[in-house]
């Protein structure tokens, strides 16, 4: 019996020594339902058994902050005025994979259910999405269900999709990433805790019916992806945003009533999480009878009622002598609302089934930061990063058309306009968005009721984190930040979506250790803490190894008014253009080196922490005091791509000099960090420049008013010419 347990617990996920944890935690050999719950919440995705302590690592406490990070199931900062800004970002990669329509919608109504399970109204969404090779046929059609799939469920339940990135390489091949991020509004001292809190109080499921859909979806979420990762289609859930709309406005409408104790959206390992997660942090136990579960089919089984991932469903614990209250309400939103048992004081969580107790496991050892196992995995430093220390300019031609190199980077799909994406995207429900026609680097979304506004992006340059996982994750903090300063917008808080391979192999959990480093240490620079969000591990496929170590950063700003939105289109002829920061001679890890040259080894762009925290502080200065028309930052494509978007929202043209002792495609294409391009009234010049006199810049040239680029004596053609290159390459690949 036990070896038959151990080789079931094998094929859950369990290792031999967590099966016999088990057995001790127990004091007898688990029941396979038992087994079963064990399984998801020791799942890497639950429990974050090899990131946990490396995750304790990054700074968690800040001025704004109103939770820290793991205490509620979203971030949460104070914006004033009485009011907070939750957040969160999570992946749903595995799903994505299999099942792309339905992978990433459910995606985006899951993350949105934690942000309103807390009390708080979503008013913005962003996803950050990777894909493999744009001319297979297998990324088309993940690309076009994803995209779909994000579109259909946002638009239909009414949160605008606002912002976010859209990356191809191959590394992405077989494993695509979809992360999604939900950002809400709620008052101070209104939200509502994951809790479960007095004995004999009711516990009730709300929202859809439970079927079989997404059983074991953790523990597929913590395995590579094989050959026969279509078998896994079950482990895909199906979700309804039409249902999840009433699901939110019933759940803010319980709330108000003061009744709810505590409310869980059920995610990942369903009413297994929800209850014993809930459980464990009010220090209670729970008694379910899972015959009381509103459910989709008959005669479920006991593990499959409660390890379903059915979306659109909550766990709620009322006040006893309330329930008619909150039953009333989710009545009128036609929606389930079943009391399935009651919290106890014991610390167990007794699951029943047609009278006969079928696990009874103690929630503390079920959770995270409770008894679930921990480990500190080997990491060993990949050999091939010596070979990108080695890479030196001099190994690479200069191009005797730089013309030809524009005009390559224009049309990458890394680069090009992604307009093919957003725009099946309602970016205005909801009429708060500001930047649908004033483009800026971060997504600006106005606080209605209020003067004030968030600005919100979400960044990572993989290519950075390949050659450098510490560096390249102080950039990816760096950048976002960047996008919020360049945006009017003082940088509060970031949550993470960490998309790394397999931890158990060395050179992984290597960039995995060193891309927590680098974060926390540019998250103590920014003073942006971390509030939370998702390790997702496995992200690998046999054949083709582990993805690039790409780990996501969201991060949302406070703008104390809309009148500081900055812009990023250049505003008239003759306003002169400057670069904050300063050019070298670099093209490390730059898409011009990556994609244009196919060289594969090279350092990660250069990047000094205080350098681009100066830079930063003296545009947000400049902003401040009204000296600038637009601001722009350098990333992918280097200067040339930044000038290039800046000209096109108003069709205006730009002539800028070299730089001596630069070479030319390290000027233009080289993407160096710390450099934000600026343009100002020619009245202004001076007194920007005493502004900037404890920071590197230059004065480059001039916004012209034919819409020619010229740099030098090159002329880079017209943006008549190029504007097809860049806004229709996508649509070219898709259509």
């Amino acid at each position: 019996m036990s070896q038959t347990l151990k080789e079931a617990a094998r094929k859950l996920g369990l290792l031999d020594e967590e099966f016999e944890a088990i057995e001790c935690i127990l004091g007898r050999l688990p029941n396979f339902t038992e087994l079963s719950i064990f399984s998801v919440m020791w799942s890497e995705h639950c429990s974050y058994k090899n990131s946990i302590n490396w995750l304790k690592t990054l700074p968690r406490s800040g001025s704004h902050l109103l939770a820290e990070a793991g205490e509620e199931n979203a971030g949460l900062v104070d914006i004033g005025g009485g009011l907070a800004c939750a957040f969160k970002i999570e992946s749903h990669n595995h799903p994505s994979a299999i099942e792309p329509y339905q992978g990433a919608a459910t995606g985006v109504g899951g993350i949105h259910r934690d942000i309103f399970t807390m009390g708080a109204r979503p008013i913005a969404s962003l996803n950050s999405l990777r894909f493999g090779d744009i001319h297979s046929d297998k990324t088309k059609h993940l690309v076009r269900g994803v995209v779909k799939g994000i579109g259909d469920y946002g638009n239909s339940f009414g949160v605008p999709t606002v912002g976010g990135e859209v990356y191809f390489d191959d590394s992405y091949q077989i494993n695509p990433l979809v992360n999604a991020m939900s950002v809400g509004i709620v008052e101070v001292g209104k939200t509502c805790s994951a809790i479960a809190l007095g004995p004999g109080n009711p516990v009730y499921i709300v929202g859809s019916s439970t079927g079989k859909d997404g059983i074991h979806g953790a523990t597929f979420a913590s395995d590579d992806l094989g050959e026969d990762a279509a078998s896994s289609l079950p482990s895909v859930q199906v979700g309804d945003p039409f249902q999840e709309k009433l699901l939110l406005e019933a759940s803010l409408e319980a709330i108000a009533t003061g009744a709810v104790v505590g409310m869980q959206d059920m995610g990942a390992a369903g009413i297994t999480c929800s209850t014993s997660e809930m459980s464990e942090k009010g220090g209670v136990g729970m008694r379910i009878d899972l015959d009381l579960v509103p459910t989709r089919q008959k005669d479920m089984l006991p593990f499959e009622i409660l390890l379903s991932e059915s979306q659109e469903r909550m766990l709620v614990v009322v006040d006893k002598g309330r329930e008619k209250e909150i039953e009333a309400i989710f009545d009128k939103w036609d929606l389930n609302c079943a009391k399935i048992g009651e919290v106890t004081n014991t610390k167990l969580l007794e699951f029943w089934h047609k009278g006969e107790l079928v696990a009874n496991v103690p929630a503390w050892d079920l959770v995270l930061g409770g008894g679930a196992p921990v480990y500190d995995r080997e990491y060993r430093r990949p050999a091939y990063l010596s070979q990108c220390q080695s890479f030196g300019l001099a190994d690479v031609a200069e191009p005797r058309d730089l013309v030809m190199v524009a005009d390559y980077l224009l049309n990458h799909p890394n680069i090009a306009s992604k307009k093919w994406v957003y725009e099946q995207y309602d970016s205005m429900v909801q009429t708060n968005t500001l930047t649908t026609n004033k483009p800026s680097d971060a997504a600006v979304v106005r606080i209605k009721g209020s003067d004030k506004a968030l600005a919100l992006t979400v960044d990572c340059n993989p290519y950075y984190l390949f050659s450098n996982p510490e560096t390249g994750a102080m950039i990816a903090v760096a950048e976002a930040a960047r996008n919020l300063v360049c945006s009017g917008a003082t940088p509060s808080a970031i949550t993470n979506c960490l998309n790394f391979g397999n931890p158990y192999v060395p050179e992984v959990y290597y960039q995995f250790v060193k891309a927590v480093t680098g974060m926390g240490r540019a998250c103590k620079r920014f003073g942006t803490p971390v509030t939370g969000g998702n390790v997702s591990f496995y992200n690998q496929s046999s054949d083709q190894g582990p993805v690039l170590p790409t780990p996501t950063i969201g991060m949302v700003g406070i703008m104390e008014h809309t009148d500081a939105h900055m812009t990023l289109d250049f505003k008239e002829p003759g306003d002169l253009i400057y670069l904050i920061g300063q050019s070298r001679n670099d093209v490390g890890s730059s898409q011009y080196l990556r994609k244009y040259h196919q060289i594969t080894y090279s350092p990660a762009p250069y990047f000094d922490l205080e350098e681009e925290y100066a830079v930063q502080q003296a545009v947000s200065q400049a902003i401040a005091h009204k000296l600038l028309a637009s601001a722009h930052d350098c990333s992918e494509g280097g200067l040339f791509v930044a000038l290039f978007e800046m000209s096109l929202p108003r069709n205006l043209g730009f002539a800028i000099h070299l730089a001596p002792g630069i070479r030319p495609d390290a000027y233009l294409f080289g993407e160096s960090q710390g450099r934000i391009v600026v343009t100002v009234k020619a009245n202004k010049s001076h007194e920007l420049e005493k502004l900037l006199a404890d920071v590197p810049f230059s004065q480059i040239g001039m916004v012209t008013e034919d819409n020619s680029m010229v740099v030098g004596n090159i002329h880079f053609g017209t943006l008549t010419e190029k504007r097809a290159l860049y806004d229709d390459c996508l649509q070219g690949h898709l259509d």
